[in-house]
């Protein structure tokens, strides 16, 4: 008995420092391996900037058009993307052309990997190209240069597809989103679909309580810290500025999480970490023009959705002209673009959906529970699902009638009907929406309304006041020289430039590195210090998020107060007492356009023939569900390509809808009764329309309730023709 217990006290040393020698063994190759990819991270980062068009596409691609060829150069360039081994386009199909954010980092991110938006987008079999950009803005580039040159890219990109069913449709990945959305509020004619990927449209919009980002414009005093930061880059605005502001949001993640994960798992994350922070760290630059239009009219003055912006030549950017349909794709994870920036114009720019109707505008959204920022363009699950859905209908996105649209999407599964009318995995829904729906995502009070208002005029008074005393001495001290050292010693590239070969410790680094993987000796999952080294990391990440929660409720709390006070409202001109002062008008112009508009409608009410009864049939039967499903659209595209001597080109498919629809919104009965005159007098020709309707409507499910008595009546009418049920009144009856 005593020698047993002998033999477990012997035994306990070893039980301790087994493991603790297995563990520092592992540690100290996990910290030779980090250092070595920390080296490889900063070695990419130079071999990255040094090549003449740095991006990050998985792709092949062929120039198209170089921006720096035209009349006000830019540094943008349009290519073709080339399709991969076993990918087929169709010509047929509509180009996608995907526009990367020039937000400090390069381009490439939609073209990232396999499973990205050009990914899915050919996968689908469209033709796909890309605008991107060189690292350096030509001298004098304005925002509004690279508006023109990406409207001379769509045409290029339309000139190249004649045969098409449809003009592009064009991506627009964060930042990009608004720069889309203001050449498509100036050049229309040029888009099919439009996307936004977590893209900031309307910059003051927000909940209590979460992303303060919105807030630090205000906090800063305005965009004078922009101009300063300009003239110390001598004219040009250093990019590494943007992801540093970026890393700031979550300082868990910039500090500690991000290269832990590394540490921790260094024998098989490194690819993946490199692969990323290749893109991360390919900071660009910004004249010092384009970011204060950046500044000061979209983030802080909040003038795009307002309809304050205005071009060179004095035309208004009125986001209600765009006529494509607007796709918008935000997520509740995002503390970048959260919902409320990215759906709260439609707030701003109308009162109900009737309005969006009236100018004809088509507005689809879908709302992701956790995806990240970063995650919408880059997660590979969020490119199969959402980005290959949108893809894979824009079609049926592009026909929608105009009005307020959420995408759903549901999971196909064995009890999916007509699941060969499904393209992908999920069913995508389009269900009717009213603006109540986005007000209850959460929106500013009119005094939060007031508090932006006053922080813009602030930064406006303040931004005058640097150049007047200020900007003169800084760019008079700033020469070329000084600024590139002081951009070298930005914080964020300088984390980068650290680990080069040419610090002369890092040689050094990658020969030990080289050992310890010939000799690497990983620990067991289950070692205690191992597990300890995991709790700790835990409590670092909740002690960050508590600062970083703690710094966010303070900054609240500070902009709330200071710019809620009444005597700064009232020193800077703003009424305290006034309602939100940011909607565009109302244009007369509009009002007697949609007036004649209206008047041609009503005269078409008994013009057209069967092709017209079976989309007025369909609407009618449809609007009565309050949602669209790409089934229901397959279904009616396989039945247009089978009619060869009625097919009709997508364009006019979209037209005649829209018109019929607007006839059911006008004058219902009247639309209706008119069909039976209408219709050809052969009945067979009446009783195959008829089973179209029916097989488009219960291609998604069963037909019940309202709907099915619509139908009801819509039979009544095909079957009735010219003798039977001259009115909508007897059809009904019937």
């Amino acid at each position: 008995m005593s020698s047993d217990k002998k033999q477990v006290s012997g035994s306990t040393p070893l039980n301790f420092f087994g493991p603790a020698l297995e563990y520092m063994t592992d540690a100290a190759q996990r910290s030779v391996l980090f250092l070595d990819v920390m080296r490889q991270r900063s070695n990419q980062y130079r071999d990255h900037l040094a090549e003449t068009v740095p991006h990050v596409l998985d792709y092949k691609a062929e120039l198209v058009m170089d921006g720096r060829t035209l009349k006000r150069p830019v540094n943008y360039l349009l290519v073709r993307i080339v399709p991969p081994a076993g990918v087929e386009i169709d010509p047929a199909r509509r180009p996608f052309v995907v526009v990367d954010p020039r937000a400090g980092h390069g381009p490439g991110i939609g073209g990232f990997k396999a499973d990205s938006e050009i990914g899915v987008a050919m996968k689908a079999g469209h033709p796909c190209y890309f605008v991107g950009f060189m690292p350096d803005p030509m001298p004098g580039q304005t925002i509004e240069d690279i508006a023109s040159a990406e409207a001379m890219f769509l045409e290029k990109v339309i000139s190249l597809h004649p045969q098409a069913d449809g003009k592009p449709c064009v991506i627009g990945n964060c930042q990009a989103g608004w720069a889309v959305m203001i050449l498509a509020a100036t050049r229309p004619e040029l888009f099919g679909p439009i996307i936004l990927a977590g893209s900031p449209l309307s910059y003051w919009a927000g909940v209590r309580g979460q992303n303060p980002m919105r807030y630090s414009g205000g906090l800063l005093g305005g965009s004078w810290l922009t101009a300063l930061t300009s003239d110390m880059g001598a004219g040009k605005f250093d990019g590494g500025w943007l992801v540093h502001n970026f890393e700031n949001q979550n300082p868990a993640n910039t500090l500690w999480s991000k290269q832990y994960n590394v540490y921790s798992n260094v024998d098989t994350e490194a690819p993946r970490y490199l692969e990323f922070e290749r893109w991360w760290g390919g900071h660009v630059n910004l004249n010092a023009e384009e970011m204060q239009f950046i500044v000061d009219e979209l983030f802080v003055g909040n003038n795009l959705a307002a309809g304050r912006i205005e071009m060179s030549d004095g035309t208004a950017v009125d986001l209600r002209n765009i006529r494509s349909p607007i796709v918008v794709f935000c997520s509740k994870g995002d503390n970048v673009t959260p919902p409320q920036q990215a759906l709260d114009w439609i707030l701003d720019l109308y009162d109900d959906v009737d309005q969006i109707r009236s100018f004809g505008q088509t507005i689809v959204y879908t709302v992701h529970e956790t995806a990240g920022h970063l995650g919408i363009f880059v997660s590979g699950g969020v490119a199969r699902k959402e980005h290959n859905e949108f893809s894979s209908n824009i079609d049926l996105i592009d026909v929608l009638p105009p009005g307020l649209y959420e995408a759903t999407f549901t999971r196909k599964s064995g009890d999916t009907t007509n699941p060969d009318l499904v393209s992908g995995e999920w069913v995508m829904r389009c269900e009717q929406r009213t603006l109540d729906d986005i007000r209850a995502m959460g929106a500013n009070s009119p005094e939060d309304e007031r508090r932006f208002a006053t922080a813009a005029r602030v930064s406006e008074i303040n931004l005058s006041l640097y150049r007047a005393f200020m900007q003169p001495m800084v760019k008079a001290m700033v020469t070329p020289q000084v600024a590139e050292w002081l951009k070298r010693w930005q914080p964020t590239r300088l984390s980068y430039e650290a680990f080069t070969d040419a610090n002369p410790l890092m040689p050094a680094v990658a020969k030990a590195a080289e050992e310890v993987r010939e000799h690497r000796k990983p620990v067991a999952t289950d070692n205690p210090f191992l597990v300890a080294q995991e709790k700790v990391s835990e409590q670092i990440v909740q002690a960050l998020d508590a600062w970083r929660e703690t710094q966010e409720k303070l900054s609240e709390k500070m902009f709330l107060a200071i710019y809620g006070s009444p005597v700064l409202q009232a020193a800077v001109g703003i009424n305290p007492e006034a309602a939100r002062p940011r909607r565009p008008g109302k244009s007369l112009m509009h009002r007697e356009l949609v007036e004649k508009r209206i008047a041609e409608l009503k005269s078409q009410i008994d013009k057209g023939g069967l092709q017209e009864c079976t989309i007025r049939g369909l609407l009618y039967v449809g609007i009565a569900r309050g949602f669209v499903d790409e089934r229901g659209l397959e279904a009616l595209r396989r039945i247009r390509l089978t009619e060869e001597e009625s097919r009709m080109t997508l364009p006019q498919f979209k037209k005649m809808t829209r018109d019929q629809f607007f006839l059911l919104l006008l004058e219902p009965e009247a639309t209706l009764a008119a069909i039976p005159k209408m219709l050809p007098a052969d009945v067979g020709e009446r009783r195959k329309a008829l089973a179209a309707i029916r097989n488009v409507l219960s291609s998604g499910g069963e037909i019940s309730g309202e709907a099915a008595e619509r139908l009801k009546t819509i039979t009544a009418l095909f079957e009735a023709g010219d003798a039977g049920f001259p009115t909508i009144e007897r059809a009904k009856a019937s």
